[in-house]
């Protein structure tokens, strides 16, 4: 399963207004910068954590473990009892 266009445009887009539009928004006084900095820095800081998120989905470094006990447990409650031990992992 590789990445989805739509998820990632969806994202970038709504990302990409709350950083890069939202700041033209501001109205004027005397925090007007730190507010268009704080928009921007959120959009991007956001953007970043869910695409990380999102990239980590696709390729888990770990799978659950199962000791023998539960595996074989597993496997005689669904009705597939294990016939050769040694074909457990």
């Amino acid at each position: 399963m590789g990445a989805a266009a739509i998820p990632f445009i969806i994202f970038t887009v709504f990302w990409g207004a709350v950083g890069g539009v939202a700041p033209f928004f501001v109205p004027k006084g005397p925090n007007r910068g730190i507010i268009q900095v704080l928009l921007a820095l959120t959009g991007v800081c956001c953007w970043l954590f869910w695409l990380c998120c999102y990239v980590a989905q696709m390729n888990p470094l770990i799978g659950p473990q199962l000791e023998r006990d539960t595996f074989l447990i597993l496997a005689k409650q669904w009705g597939k009892p294990i016939q050769n031990l040694t074909d457990i992992p």
